[in-house]
Order: structure tokens, then C-alpha cells, then sequence
């Protein structure tokens, strides 16, 4: 194998701050995920469909926000050759990023009947500006990581350093909230969204020197930039990722991921409240079991991915495991049932987690070799694109179950039908299961990108000049 495919430039410590960047992002993502939809559905009291309605408007602005913000930040500014292509916009959007965060959580001390278009109004406003930060920051968080980590070998090194320290900041999104909330208590969620602000801002600080670029690559793209200025339209640069096979199955298994995710982390406050009738806090270890299952089974992916050499594979793996211990909590109603089956799933997420970027930078390499141009940005905002599909997903699954089975906004634990009961169940574990299994059983039947189809692209990329 030649020298360049063996080639570390990046030391452990500086992937470790590139993680950190990873877990202030997760960290607020997650505490939105899990906490915005039961808020102003169950604490605030806001008509439910109204809820999904609100999140759906989200949901379609977040999917355009992405590419858009992706395709416009990728090109130079005055700014590129001293502070880098990625890394001012990584700062312009992190900082905000944590400040919308809080504003969610302040909307108008309103009755929720009589003023619910009001509150309904701040829903819309605060979450699509908590989303445009979001966007600013994550599609060039994801389009730095092909652009600084340029082999096979580095790109999974970076993974098994980054993965695991991103995973603590899922884990920390969703356990540290509801220490810091009661149920019942609105104050206490504005007071967490301020803390929850103040953490992501530390984190954000020690990512500085991992989202930092190589002063080599800047160059390199000023230069590329310079012999090839012209730049095709939004909308055709659109149209080629469409047509590229690998990036659509690719996005669907993401999208499907996705929803997945949203539609169990949104359940599991619903789940302590009403089907364990426990407090708030008692979130705090279902939380930390698919910490503990990600963080420990991360080195043993990493081990397994290098030694099968094969990122199809792998993701196929993690996604399978990911429903199979979704299936459980279809049915258990016991604390440490479910705690012990959150860590087993977590085995699937640590996986999951820990292919994202390779795959992705596979599907990216690939398009590089047929368009002759690298457009990470744009390929990161496309993926938010389709993976936000996801949140409306979520938010149409909570809108039918809880109108099929009964559910009472904002009841008191102990007062729900036992079918309102089982709704939670079947958006907690039925539906999600469904959704991978789904994505998995496409990904496996059309994605081509083989690990000798990767070499080819890799050996093609190098007679370019661009790898």
C-alpha cells in the first residue's frame, strides 16, 4: 500500500478537539430533539396538532435552510486565506447556535388556549432560528470532515477518536436537561435552556484548534478555485447529486436513521411520565444507557471496520442492531427493563454513529471523481436536506398516534386510557423499528460503492489531483 494511503496528519489530540465541536453540537441538538416537541405539547399545553404543524413549518424551512447555506458558504470570501473556507462560518454559526437554544424556551407566559397562536407563532420563529445556526455550523462541521481527513485510514482513526466524545454529548443532551427541569414547572425549562447554552459555549471553545484548517488545503482550494470560477447554479448542482445513485440510497438510510432517532428520543419523556409515572429526573439513566452501550462498543467498531474493511458492511451491522433492540420496548413497562435494552441499543448507535462519515465521505469522493469538483458544503447541506424529512416523520407520527389512541395534552401520570399507554409504546419502539429496517433493506440492495469501487475512486482522485 503507497505511503499516502497509510498517511496520518492529524494527531489523536487535535481529532479529539474536532470532536469536541461534535459534542456541542450534539449536545444542543439532542436536548431540542428530546425536549421541544413534549414542551409545548404537554408542559405548555399548546393544542397538539398545532404542535405538529409548527414542527412540520420547521422541518420544511430546515430542509431548504441546509443546501442553501451549504451551496452559499461554499465559495471564498475576503475572509478564506487568513481565517480559512470552513472555520469562520463553524464560529459565526456555533455561537448563536447555543443563544437560540435558550430562546426556545421563552415563549410568551400566555394561556395556551387563548393566546395558542401567539405561543404557536414563537414555536415557528424560535425554532427556525435555533435551525439557521444550526445549519450555518453543521453543513461545515460535516464538509470539514472529507476536506481534512483524506484517507481511508485517517478517516476511521478520526471517527474512533471524534465518535465517542460526539456520543457524550448526545448522552449529556439528554440526561442533563431533565436534572435540571420538573414537570409541571415552566421556569425550570427556561432555566435549564440557559445552562444548556452556557455548557455547549465551553465545548465550542475547545473545538477551536480541531475546526481549525490546514493552511495547505486552504491554499490548495484558493488555488483550484482561481482556475475554475465559475460555479454552477443551486438548482443544477442539485440535479447532478440527484442523479448520483449512491448519494440517494446513502440519503435514504440517513433520512430513515433520522427518523428513527427523533421519533424515540421524542418519546422518552412521554414514556417516564406516563407509562413509568416517574419524575423528570428519572430520565437521567434511560439516557445514560445508550451513553454507556455507544462509548464502550466504539473501540471494538473501529477494530471490527478496519479488519473487515468494508463501510457497507459495517453500517448495515449497526443499523440492523439499532431496530433489534428497538424491538423490546414495544413492550416492557419496567425501569430497569428498559434502561438495560437503552444500553444494547446504544451498541447499534455507537456503530451507527461511527460509519456516518466514512460512508459519507465515500459517497462525496464518488461525486468528486464524476463532477471534477469538490462540493462538500453542498453535499453536507443536501444530506440535512433529506435527513429533516426525518422531523417531519416524527412529528406526523405523535400527531396520529396520540388522535388515534386519545392522548389528553398535559394530563397528570396515571390518567391516560391504557390505549393512549400503548400509543407511546408504538411510537417509542414500533414505528421507529420500521423506519431502519426499512433504509437498512434498500442500502443493502442498491448502495455500489464496494471497497474495490472505493479504491478505484481513491486512484482516480490522486491522478486528479484532488485527494
Amino acid at each position: 500500500m503507497e505511503k499516502i494511503e497509510t498517511e496520518i496528519k492529524h494527531s489523536k489530540l487535535n481529532m479529539a478537539s474536532y470532536g469536541s465541536g461534535s459534542l456541542a453540537r450534539e449536545f444542543l441538538s439532542m436536548a431540542f430533539t428530546t425536549t421541544v416537541f413534549f414542551y409545548y405539547e404537554d408542559q405548555v399545553g399548546l393544542n397538539g396538532w398545532l404542535v405538529v404543524t409548527g414542527i412540520i413549518i420547521f422541518a420544511i424551512y430546515n430542509m431548504f435552510n441546509d443546501p442553501i447555506l451549504g451551496y452559499l458558504t461554499n465559495r471564498p470570501f475576503k475572509f478564506t486565506k487568513k481565517w480559512g473556507r470552513r472555520f469562520p462560518w463553524l464560529i459565526f454559526g456555533g455561537i448563536p447556535f447555543g443563544i437560540s437554544y435558550f430562546l426556545v424556551f421563552t415563549p410568551p407566559s400566555l394561556d395556551p388556549i387563548s393566546g395558542q397562536w401567539i405561543i404557536f407563532f414563537w414555536l415557528i420563529f424560535s425554532t427556525c432560528l435555533f435551525d439557521t445556526f444550526h445549519s450555518l455550523y453543521f453543513v461545515n462541521f460535516i464538509a470539514l470532515f472529507p476536506e481534512k481527513y483524506r484517507t481511508d485510514k485517517e478517516r476511521r482513526l478520526a471517527s474512533g477518536v471524534y465518535v465517542p466524545i460526539g456520543v457524550v454529548g448526545v448522552a449529556l443532551g439528554a440526561i442533563i436537561p431533565p436534572v435540571l427541569f420538573t414537570f409541571g414547572n415552566l421556569p425550570s425549562f427556561t432555566f435549564q435552556g440557559f445552562i444548556v447554552f452556557i455548557i455547549a459555549l465551553f465545548f465550542l471553545f475547545l473545538a477551536i484548534p480541531g475546526l481549525r484548517e490546514d493552511r495547505e488545503l486552504v491554499n490548495d482550494y484558493l488555488v483550484t478555485f482561481e482556475q475554475a470560477p465559475k460555479r454552477e447554479s443551486f438548482f443544477k448542482t442539485f440535479k447532478t447529486a440527484i442523479k448520483q445513485r449512491s448519494f440517494i440510497v446513502w440519503m435514504f438510510l440517513y433520512t430513515m436513521y433520522f427518523s428513527l432517532v427523533n421519533t424515540m428520543q421524542n418519546s422518552l419523556y412521554y414514556t417516564v411520565k406516563y407509562v413509568l409515572e416517574k419524575p423528570s429526573s428519572a430520565s437521567t439513566l434511560i439516557f445514560a444507557g445508550f451513553l454507556i452501550g455507544a462509548v464502550l462498543s466504539t473501540p471494538v467498531w473501529t477494530k471490527l471496520a478496519h479488519k473487515v474493511n468494508n463501510n457497507k458492511k459495517i453500517m448495515l451491522i449497526s443499523g440492523i442492531l439499532l431496530g433489534v433492540f428497538a424491538f423490546p420496548l414495544l413492550f416492557l413497562e419496567n425501569y430497569v427493563g428498559i434502561i438495560i435494552t437503552m444500553i444494547l441499543w446504544g451498541i447499534g448507535l455507537g456503530g451507527f454513529w461511527f460509519m456516518i462519515f466514512p460512508v459519507m465521505s465515500d459517497v462525496i469522493d464518488e461525486s468528486v471523481v464524476i463532477t471534477g469538483k469538490r462540493e462538500e458544503g453542498i453535499y453536507a447541506g443536501f444530506s440535512q436536506f433529506f435527513a429533516r424529512l426525518g422531523i417531519v416523520a416524527q412529528a406526523l407520527t405523535f400527531g396520529i398516534v396520540h388522535s388515534l389512541t386519545g392522548f389528553v395534552e398535559g394530563a397528570a401520570p396515571g390518567t391516560q386510557t391504557p390505549l393512549a399507554i400503548w400509543g407511546i409504546h408504538v411510537h417509542l419502539a414500533l414505528v421507529p423499528m420500521i423506519f431502519i429496517f426499512l433504509g437498512c433493506l434498500v442500502f443493502w440492495r442498491y448502495y455500489k460503492l464496494t471497497p474495490e469501487k472505493i479504491k478505484a475512486n481513491t486512484e482516480k482522485l490522486k491522478e486528479m489531483g484532488l485527494k
